[in-house]
C-alpha cells in the first residue's frame, strides 16, 4: 500500500492493491443509457425546472432555454435514473463509475444559464455514484467513485475565429475557476479518484490539474488523480496537436495515478496509442474507448463481443490496468470486456511507478 502524502490511505489503498491484482474495469457510456430512456423537455426540468428556473434562483431565467440535452441536469431532476446507469454498470462487474459531471462546470452549463448549479451538479453527482457504490461494494471487492472533470466547451490553446487566430474565448484564470469548483463538489460528493478526461486541450488539462492541486493543498490532503486524453482522429493527435507521447510528458508532473486516452475512436483504432502510453508510462495506464467509429446515423455499432475480441488484445499483451466504455457501450459492453480481461495479468509497473517527477 503506497505511504505517499498525498493519498487518502483508507481508500487509496485498498485502489492500489487491487491495481496490482488485476485489470481493473471501468464503466461504459452514460449518455448512450440515458438515451434510451427517450426524456423529454419536461423530464430534464422536472419539478424543480419545471417554470424555467429554479425557486433558489428566481431572478436567473432560463424559461425561452431548451434544457433537454444537458444531462447532469438530470443528476437533480432525475436522480433515480443517474443511480440506475450507475448501478447497472456496476451489475456489469465495473470497478469504478464515473460520476455524472462532465459538463458541471459555469463554462458549460452557461449554455443553460445554469451556471449556478455548477457546485451542486458535481457533489449530488458524487453523492449518487457514491451510494450506487457504497449499496454494493464488500470488504473483498470495493467500488470506487470516480469524480469527473470534462474538457469544458472552449479551448485555450486555440482560437474559435479562423479569421482571428490570436483569439482565445477562455483564459487559463478562467478555467481554473471553474475546476476549483467542481473539484471541490466532488470531493464533498463523496469521489474516491478524480478524473481529467476526454482532454482535446492539454492546456485545460494543466489548468484542471493547477486547480485540483490547489484545492488539494487548501483541504491538506490528496486524492488519486487519473488523466485521459483523446485523439481526435487517425491522425494520432490530440486536438491541440499532441501525440500520446507527447501529451504523457506533458501532464507526467502531475503525478497521476494513471494516465490514458478515451473517446473518438474504437479500440482498434486507439490500440497503437495506447500501446506508445504502455511503453512510457511509469502509471498505470487506463483506455474507454468508444464502440468503433460512429456511422451515418451517429450511432456505434460494435457489439459487445466484437469491442471485447479487441480489447482482450490489449490485455492479454500486457497494455493494461484499467478499461472500460465511452460512446455506445452499454452494461453489456461491460460485461464482455470484464470476462475477456478477467484471465488477463495487469501491465506491471515500472520500478519508479508513481515516483515521476
Amino acid at each position: 500500500m503506497s505511504q505517499l502524502p498525498w493519498y487518502r490511505p483508507e481508500r487509496i489503498g485498498k485502489l492500489e492493491a487491487a491495481l496490482r491484482e488485476r485489470i481493473l474495469i471501468l464503466d461504459g457510456g452514460m449518455g448512450t443509457m440515458l438515451q434510451g430512456h427517450q426524456l423529454d423537455e419536461a423530464s430534464f426540468r422536472g419539478e424543480r425546472f419545471e417554470h424555467g428556473h429554479d425557486s433558489k434562483h428566481a431572478h436567473e431565467h432560463p424559461g425561452s432555454c431548451d434544457l433537454m440535452g444537458n444531462n447532469d441536469l438530470l443528476t437533480l431532476t432525475k436522480p433515480d435514473i443517474i443511480r440506475g446507469v450507475h448501478e447497472a454498470y456496476l451489475r456489469a462487474g465495473a470497478d469504478l463509475v464515473e460520476t455524472n459531471t462532465f459538463n458541471s462546470t459555469r463554462i458549460s452549463q452557461a449554455d443553460y444559464h445554469l451556471e449556478h448549479l455548477a457546485y451542486e451538479l458535481n457533489r449530488e453527482g458524487a453523492a449518487l455514484a457514491r451510494a450506487a457504490c457504497d449499496a454494493v461494494e464488500t470488504p473483498e471487492r470495493p467500488r470506487f467513485v470516480i469524480g469527473v472533470l470534462g474538457p469544458t466547451s472552449r479551448t485555450a490553446s486555440l482560437s474559435p475565429d479562423v479569421n482571428d487566430p490570436g483569439f482565445r474565448n477562455v483564459t487559463f484564470e478562467e478555467l481554473v475557476l471553474n475546476y476549483t469548483e467542481a473539484t471541490r463538489g466532488l470531493i464533498d460528493g463523496g469521489a474516491d479518484v478524480l478524473m481529467v478526461e476526454t482532454i482535446f486541450d492539454t492546456l485545460n488539462a494543466k489548468a484542471a490539474l493547477f486547480a485540483i492541486s490547489e484545492v488539494f493543498a487548501e483541504r491538506g490532503y490528496r486524492l488519486p488523480v487519473m488523466i485521459s486524453g483523446t485523439i481526435t482522429d487517425r491522425s494520432g493527435r490530440t486536438l491541440s496537436g499532441q501525440t500520446a507521447e507527447a501529451f504523457y510528458y506533458s501532464v507526467r508532473h502531475a503525478r497521476p495515478l494513471s494516465v490514458g486516452l478515451n473517446c473518438a475512436l474504437g479500440a482498434a483504432d486507439l490500440r497503437p496509442h495506447v500501446q506508445t502510453l504502455a511503453n512510457i508510462a511509469g502509471c498505470f495506464v487506463s483506455t474507454h474507448p468508444n464502440a468503433g467509429l460512429p456511422n451515418a446515423f451517429g450511432e456505434y455499432d460494435e457489439t459487445p463481443e466484437q469491442m471485447a475480441a479487441v480489447i482482450g488484445g490489449f490485455a492479454r499483451d500486457g497494455l493494461l490496468n484499467l478499461v472500460g466504455g465511452c460512446c455506445g457501450t452499454t452494461p453489456a459492453h461491460i460485461q464482455a470486456i470484464a470476462e475477456a480481461v478477467a484471465s488477463c495479468a495487469p501491465r506491471a509497473l515500472p520500478n519508479d511507478a508513481l515516483q515521476a517527477a
